[in-house]
């Protein structure tokens, strides 16, 4: 069994920085469905809308009555173990480096039999818990835990998300509500330590006030619309960040046609785009280099992002747009990443309870209860995080039917 993962070692300067590698990245597009789940969050299998058969792996055609109209449905994530095996070599340079490494063969109470990742504890007979899980690479696997307690130290597991446990977190905007909030989940999730940003140090914010003086907290001045900032404070702690949460906003209200101010929509550019891409071509290479930096490499870089950024909403025009430029950057740099298995995490957020959303009408998110969701999302692994009743209706009808969402939010 393996013992508790402990805290990072020291690094070895003398010692060659091993190169990132990642699992064998080659899917059919059937496949990638069962990706789109496993980022949400959902253990859903492709099922016959004729005669209801449950399918794995992904395929075109149902194998019972031969009828193309399969669709995605959760099922039931239960299961047995029929089978195990342990596998001491391998030719693939990813799994070469992780041997021993244990798989098996689980009857899952949907129907099919799937061959599994097994995390300690599953053994030959014993019911387990099934999920799907993006791999370093970020293609979809199947894992089982057991199916009362699952180990966070499990070394499969921890390869399949994004643990800050042990691991150093930057927060680009500490001077908010939800930027305290998110460093207090992380300080609450085990973090190593967490560096909090602010871009005006003339604001006397008494969020960034109460982040002074924590244990495990260093605050560092970061303006993302400043270069030099930018690149002074990657050069300072670059090397040191595994997990990077990207909360950098500017909301104001306005559209297209009422509010002809380009300072404004200027200024929406710089923060949500350019200062993405600031902080990508600073902070990006050095955490796709650290990527294979042991247990406690640099993992995932986290976006928060409005609802909006998936569908404009007139009232907030230039933000929407602005916010979806960005979100279309993220996509680059998903790519860019993978690279180095760093995976690039997107959380979709409704309206926050605070002073830029007064005028919005109900319901809005409480910042603690997103923070909270951020960690738990990062602790499962997943990809695409939508918080909150708006974002959750968002992403749930435009996967339905887009132009209707689009109509109704319009009107």
């Amino acid at each position: 069994m393996t013992g508790p993962a402990g805290p990072p070692r020291r690094k070895d300067p003398t010692r060659r920085t091993r190169l990132p590698v990642t699992p064998p990245g080659n899917r059919s597009r059937e496949a990638h469905g069962l990706a789109a789940m496993a980022a949400a969050g959902r253990f859903a299998l492709q099922c016959c809308r004729r005669c209801g058969h449950v399918h794995y792996p992904p395929r075109q055609l149902c194998e019972r009555c031969l009828d193309g109209e399969l669709e995605w449905r959760d099922v039931a994530d239960g299961g047995r173990v029929l089978a195990q095996t342990t596998v001491r070599h391998a030719n693939d340079l990813y799994f070469r480096e992780r041997l021993p490494w244990k798989l098996g063969l689980v009857g899952s109470d949907a129907g099919p039999s799937i061959v599994a990742h097994l995390a300690e504890g599953c053994e030959r007979g014993h019911r387990v818990r099934l999920a799907l899980h993006l791999d370093r690479a970020g293609n979809a696997v199947v894992a089982a835990s057991p199916e009362r307690d699952a180990s966070r130290d499990d070394p499969r597991l921890r390869e399949m998300v994004f643990d800050p446990r042990g691991r150093r977190v930057l927060v680009v905007d500490g001077t908010t509500g939800l930027g305290r909030h998110l460093v207090e989940a992380f300080l609450a999730s085990g973090a190593r330590e967490v560096f909090a940003g602010f871009s005006r140090p003339w604001n006397r914010s008494p969020d960034l006030a109460a982040l002074r003086g924590r244990d495990r907290v260093s605050v560092y001045p970061l303006d993302v619309t400043d270069t030099d900032a930018v690149e002074k404070l990657a050069a300072l702690i670059g090397d040191k960040v595994e997990i990077l949460i990207n909360n950098s906003s500017h909301v104001r209200m306005g559209g297209a046609l009422d509010r002809l101010d380009f300072n404004i929509t200027r200024q929406e550019m710089e923060i949500h785009y350019h200062g993405l891409l600031r902080l990508a071509g600073y902070f990006g290479p050095v955490m796709r280099a650290r990527g294979a930096d042991g247990p406690y490499g640099a993992v995932a870089w986290v976006n928060l992002f409005s609802a909006w950024s998936l569908v404009n909403n007139p009232e907030l025009g230039t933000y929407s747009a602005s916010q979806a430029a960005a979100l279309s950057l993220s996509h680059c740099m998903r790519a860019e990443l993978a690279a180095g298995g760093v995976r690039v995490v997107n959380v979709f957020t409704g309206p926050l309870d605070d002073e830029w959303h007064q005028l919005v009408p109900p319901p809005k998110l409480d910042p603690a209860t997103v923070a909270i969701r951020v960690v738990r999302g990062l602790e499962r692994g997943l990809e695409d995080i939508a918080v909150g009743a708006v974002a959750e209706e968002i992403t749930h009808r435009l996967a339905e039917n887009p132009k209707e969402i689009e109509r109704s939010i319009r009107l």
